[in-house]
């Protein structure tokens, strides 16, 4: 296909590998995801070095598997995304000095990517249901709770970001305090539809501020000390976390919405498959006449696709990295970022 431009994606930020493969023309041609789960699951949370040595184990096989699965090889790709950060530093470098190794070796280019921006752009490869220019993001990923204006591709603006825990970080502590393992969140989210919403009603910190920051370390908190006192019913306290959790996400959306007057949300990030909050958002703008944008449940979580997606778009624009230089950020600010 004439001017066709093909990326690898590599995301190594945290505890899953992921790939992806993505055409200018076609789309997204294929992807692969190994989760570090079962591996961190007996620490009850990420180990670092751990996560780094699995990604060295599993980054080269899945990327020959994507490129088996479209009969590619590693001579059709055109340029090659990485995860810069945000994220952890030696889960980082691995994905970055793979990348880099396979850019220099096939004479292309290559480009490190903000995680966050991955996680923002996800619903745009949806080919049936894109957002469009300009809206506001919720990203709630991992360590992260941000609301952000995208005026346009790289030109965002951090609106409001959790002072404390991010939501997901609430999520999955609130579920170790109730004995529910690792991964926490989508364990506390299924035991929460057991629960009644009659039995304990939950604070709603900082929904009464001017600002968009967030803070859930209160709620956690809150939490911690219901179940104190009440162990027997685990799943009336799940059941008041998430809605307390979910209606503080919604609050702070409106706000943002109003404030700004987009008439478009993308909420992403692996909270984002959360159902109970899907429900409430689709309400709201069923309500208020906001169009509301999720990537697909495979995209939610940390993957490929959506890095090779970025870099796709950073790369036909020429940017690029100098000289093939490993430059991680593991703390990176997405308000950073330039324009394409």
């Amino acid at each position: 296909m004439s001017d066709e431009h093909i990326t690898l994606g590599i995301e190594t930020s945290c505890d899953e590998t992921g790939i992806g493969i993505f055409s200018n023309k076609r789309g997204l041609l294929a992807h692969k995801l190994f989760s570090q789960v079962d591996i961190h699951a007996e620490y009850g949370g990420v180990v670092p070095e751990l996560a780094s040595r699995d990604h060295i184990r599993k980054i080269t096989p899945l990327i020959k598997e994507c490129l088996a699965d479209i009969n590619l090889n590693l001579r059709n790709i055109s340029g090659i995304g990485y995860t810069a950060g945000p994220g952890l530093s030696g889960a980082l470098l691995v994905g970055g000095s793979v990348a880099q190794s396979l850019a220099w070796s096939l004479n292309i280019p290559s480009i490190g990517i903000h995680h966050m921006e991955g996680h923002l752009l996800s619903p745009l490869l949806d080919e049936k249901n894109k957002p469009e220019l300009p809206f506001i993001a919720l990203l709630v990923s991992g360590g992260h709770t941000l609301l952000v204006d995208v005026e346009r591709i790289g030109q965002y603006k951090i609106l409001g970001e959790s002072l404390d825990d991010a939501v997901g970080e609430a999520f999955d502590k609130t579920a170790k305090i109730l004995g529910l393992g690792y991964p926490g969140g989508p364990a506390l989210a299924k035991l929460a539809k057991e629960g009644s919403s009659e039995t304990y009603s939950f604070p709603r910190p900082m929904i009464d501020r001017p600002n968009l920051d967030f803070s859930f370390s209160g709620l956690k908190t809150f939490a911690r000390n219901t179940f104190l006192d009440n162990s027997d019913k685990k799943a009336d306290i799940a059941k008041a976390f998430e809605l307390a959790a979910v209606d503080i996400l919604k609050i702070k959306c409106q706000k943002a919405l109003e404030k700004t007057g987009r008439k478009s949300l993308v909420i992403s990030g692996g909270v984002s498959a959360n159902l109970s909050l899907r429900e409430e958002l689709d309400k709201m703008g069923e309500y208020s006449g906001v169009k509301i944008f999720y990537p697909k449940h495979e995209f939610c979580t940390d993957n490929g696709a959506m890095i090779a997606l970025a870099a796709s778009i950073r790369l036909s624009h020429g940017q690029l990295d100098n000289h093939y230089e490993i430059n991680i950020k593991p703390r990176w600010n997405l308000e950073t970022l330039s324009a394409v």
